[in-house]
């Protein structure tokens, strides 16, 4: 459900002393392999510099959550995920207390022969039972960059919820009081937009909507990241993914599965992507049957 990246604190002042103006941000994370339009670089760093979680939206492989990793490593702050998925509560999103640890700390005092049960009550409701889940590690760790992914995904219970977080970066817990951020984190969440999200949490973030890239932009982040394809190459690859997003597909690609697709054709050696050779690697950038088919004939007859 988490995952964290170590890294180290921010260089002098806060998130939003990492740059001085957009284009300082977009060189900042150019330098750690992301390329991105002025129009989000302008959104990432007001985010930064107002202190206000960046909401993102756009088609699946676009970049989404990408950023916020680069945005982790480029900030020197630990990523802190939480992976959004129907059923999603708030013990699994939160906190929740260590039962296992309690009942062994009972046991333990029983065969101590502890007598004082209102001492022993009050002790398993101690800290050190409490398990951090992803929104409390974030607001305990300063700084951090916490990535919520994919909140379309969760219920619409879960996203109330996450409002009272995203407003006052506190938590309560009933036995222990109330835990605030030391330093709000940078918060970056993204939506694939199965469905809406609220305009409440909407008001609460700075609004970005990520587009597929230009073939420029494409070729530009392929050979960024894959330096071993050369232009020519990636240029072909760009081509032939900006074709099949307009072919009318279940699931168009997204700059994830072109990197795929350009690294499939360096592994098997290839130079070029004629029809033929697109044809025996279209598995690592169309997942679908129907999506195969069609875009195979989409760029058999290009």
């Amino acid at each position: 459900m988490a995952d964290t990246v170590e890294g180290g604190p921010f260089g002098g002042g806060g998130a939003g002393e990492a740059a001085a103006s957009p284009a300082d941000l977009a060189g900042l994370l150019d330098r750690h392999g992301y390329l991105c339009d002025d129009g989000l670089a302008t959104a990432c760093f007001l985010a930064l510099r107002m202190g206000r979680p960046l909401f993102l939206e756009g088609e699946a492989g676009v970049g989404k959550t990408e950023l916020a990793k680069t945005l982790a490593r480029a900030l020197r702050a630990p990523l802190i995920r939480l992976q959004c998925y129907e059923g999603l509560d708030a013990s699994q999103a939160l906190y929740d207390w260590d039962f296992p640890r309690q009942i062994l700390h009972l046991r333990a005092a029983e065969a101590a022969g502890t007598a004082d049960a209102a001492r022993l009550e009050g002790e398993l409701y101690d800290r050190r039972f409490l398990l951090a889940r992803p929104l409390l590690r974030a607001l305990e760790t300063s700084p951090s960059v916490l990535l919520v992914d994919e909140l379309d995904r969760a219920d619409d219970e879960f996203e109330a919820f996450l409002l009272e977080i995203l407003s006052d970066f506190t938590i309560t817990v009933p036995e222990l009081g109330t835990i605030r951020a030391e330093r709000p984190p940078v918060v970056v969440v993204t939506s694939n937009r199965t469905r809406e999200v609220h305009d409440a949490l909407k008001r609460r973030c700075l609004y970005h909507w990520l587009e597929h890239p230009s073939f420029e932009r494409e070729v530009a982040i392929i050979r960024r990241r894959l330096p071993d394809a050369t232009a020519h190459l990636a240029g072909q690859v760009a081509d032939a993914a900006r074709r099949l997003r307009g072919g009318g597909l279940l699931k168009p690609p997204g700059v994830a599965e072109t990197l795929d697709w350009t690294e499939a054709l360096l592994a098997l050696g290839a130079r070029e992507l004629d029809p033929g050779t697109a044809a025996v690697t279209l598995g690592a950038v169309l997942k679908y049957r129907e999506d195969q088919e069609r875009g195979g004939a989409l760029l058999g007859g290009g």
